[in-house]
């Protein structure tokens, strides 16, 4: 590893680790060793504010600012940080070791390029560090978002699959990205067309469980639904890995009513028209909307968890639907988190829950454990990240039931 101020018998530092203690981290330097060789240096979190005004600061190229749970109190400085190094056109890699997804999100936000989990898995900095280096751009404006060209006039008559947790933390937008995935994949000679869609204009986490950017044209098209035509939602969505298009949250945090129900309609039956799935995946929050989502909807999967907010929430909502009249039939109730077949307290447990409120467990997934935080802080779906997580099993089983009975009735018809 370099000193922190190149020497004139040294070549220039391209590269710097910012950190509370780099030796705090050893499987980065010894990757950054790897990759840069003598060409990079170390700063603590203060020295970097301080380097970046000095002359030596012009060759640096990007920054690794590593960090764990204990730095989450400094969430200002590192902001300040990043703020500092894309003001001189320096490109950052966020580290981060069990670090909450609030304290990733909002470091992101501030214009970090990079998030590789630490530990390192195996050759992912050099991968960051070739995306930045690649056509002198950030990740985010790489190739892997290009827009899909949709068909003006199609009329494909797609399912509409929905995905509402009851309470927060119950694992809605992971099943709605794997099953989105899974559905994409599920027929091999006659691939799907899949949408996945996030309304969660607040807190939507598609576009990071899926390393997808936040753009503009989002919140440009859902502003004028009424004169949206298939370029433009084409141009709203990303395309990840060839086979999934998707529609992120906007960049901002905006109002849940921003959109009403006659622009939801739009947006629904855009997304229907083009495409054989829609997955949509619902804000926690009933809003005027909702019910428009509802009505459309052919499976409506709604979240929940073996625990009393999730019995109260789930009661909540089947009574607010039913006040309505509205088709409470739609609902399919899964259960996240479900005991094991070897657990027969939980599993009565189970059942009472479902009794209590007349409601039936259609779909049962196990706890997917650390796999899925991995996967998620990856971008990656469990598929590509973990396929042999019980998960994902479980979610792959439900998408081929799902494209086989979609199948069945595109042939009785």
């Amino acid at each position: 590893m370099s000193s922190t101020m190149p020497h004139s018998d040294t070549p220039p530092i391209v590269a710097c680790t910012v950190s509370r203690d780099v030796q705090n981290f050893d499987l980065l330097i010894e990757d950054m060793e790897a990759e840069l060789g003598e060409s990079w240096g170390d700063l603590g979190f203060a020295e970097a504010l301080a380097f970046f005004g000095q002359e030596d600061a012009a060759s640096l190229e990007f920054i690794a600012l590593a960090m764990d749970q204990s730095d989450e109190a400094n969430l200002i400085l590192m902001g300040e940080i990043i703020a500092q190094a894309k003001a001189r056109d320096i490109k950052v890699i966020l580290i981060a070791e069990d670090v909450t997804p609030a304290a990733l999100h909002s470091l992101l936000r501030q214009g970090a390029d990079e998030f590789v989990p630490y530990p390192l898995p195996e050759g992912e900095l050099g991968r960051a560090i070739a995306r930045l280096r690649s056509s002198g751009v950030p990740v985010a404006e790489g190739t892997e978002i290009a827009a899909p060209q949709l068909k003006a006039g199609a009329q494909k008559d797609g399912a509409l699959i929905v995905v509402h947790g009851l309470a927060g933390g119950t694992g809605a937008t992971t099943m709605a990205v794997n099953l989105a995935w899974e559905l994409a994949c599920a027929d091999k000679k006659g691939q799907p067309s899949v949408c996945l869609l996030d309304l969660d204009l607040q807190f939507g986490a598609v576009a990071t469980f899926l390393d997808l950017p936040r753009r503009e044209a989002v919140f440009e098209m859902l502003s004028d639904t009424e004169s949206m035509d298939e370029e433009i939602f084409g141009q709203s969505l990303l395309t990840y890995r060839d086979k999934l298009q998707v529609l992120t949250a906007p960049a901002d945090m905006l109002p849940l009513d921003l959109i009403g129900s006659e622009d939801v309609e739009r947006i629904l039956t855009m997304a229907r028209d083009q495409f054989d799935y829609v997955i949509v995946d619902m804000p926690s929050t009933l809003v005027q909307w909702s019910e428009t989502v509802l009505s459309n909807a052919h499976i409506y999967f709604a979240m929940l968890e073996l625990d009393m907010r999730s019995a109260q929430n789930a009661l909540r909502f089947k009574r607010a639907l039913q006040s309505e009249e509205l088709p409470v039939e739609k609902l399919r109730y899964v259960l996240n988190r479900a005991p094991k077949f070897t657990d027969l307290s939980a599993k009565s447990r189970v059942k009472r829950m479902a009794e209590s409120l007349s409601i039936s467990m259609d779909v049962q997934l196990p706890d997917g454990g650390k796999a899925i935080t991995q996967a998620n802080d990856h971008g990656e779906p469990l598929a590509l990240s973990a396929p042999k997580s019980p998960l994902r099993r479980e979610i792959a089983k439900l998408a081929a039931s799902i494209h086989d009975l979609k199948g069945d009735r595109a042939e009785a018809a």
